[in-house]
């Protein structure tokens, strides 16, 4: 099931089940995961594309090793807010990976996620070669925090 809206995603999510993060490239899937309060979100690993059954049935099972609830995946919109080919290929990853999964799935304004995760990793004195090596995944990682820091809110407000 694909939930456009954070709220429907935060609702149908069961109880206690830690959610990833998809930072997806067209080389790699960066991959976060959140703790079971749906708090912190964890950068994970990169997952280097072959193609999509190959990429989804490696992602499908790390998520099912990790009793992942619901995905989220970065949507990289344009600064202007819209949407082009790179948010059209994301959302028909998301199609295909709907017919293969029950989790659900939504979307999270991924722009300047990278640039976040780069200047995080720069701050931390991370060599180039090591920058490379994680970037993707540290970019899920914002990501995924982006969106359980909105489900938090909703939350408390709700």
């Amino acid at each position: 099931m694909i939930c456009e809206e954070i709220e429907a995603f935060a609702s149908t999510l069961p109880s206690g089940v830690p959610v990833a993060g998809l930072d997806l490239g067209t080389a790699t899937i960066g991959v976060a995961i959140s703790d079971r309060r749906l708090s912190t979100a964890t950068p994970l690993e990169t997952i280097r594309r072959k193609k999509f059954g190959v990429d989804a049935e490696k992602l499908l099972a790390l998520l099912a090793a990790r009793e992942v609830g619901g995905i989220v995946l970065g949507l990289p919109r344009n600064m202007d807010g819209t949407e082009g080919p790179r948010c059209q290929s994301t959302r028909a990853f998301a199609r295909n990976l709907e017919k293969l999964t029950d989790v659900p799935i939504t979307f999270w304004d991924e722009r300047l996620s990278t640039v976040a995760a780069e200047r995080a990793l720069l701050e931390a004195d991370t060599s180039r070669k090591r920058r490379a090596e994680v970037i993707d995944h540290v970019a899920a990682g914002f990501i995924l925090q982006g969106a359980l820091d909105r489900m938090q809110h909703l939350r408390s407000a709700g």
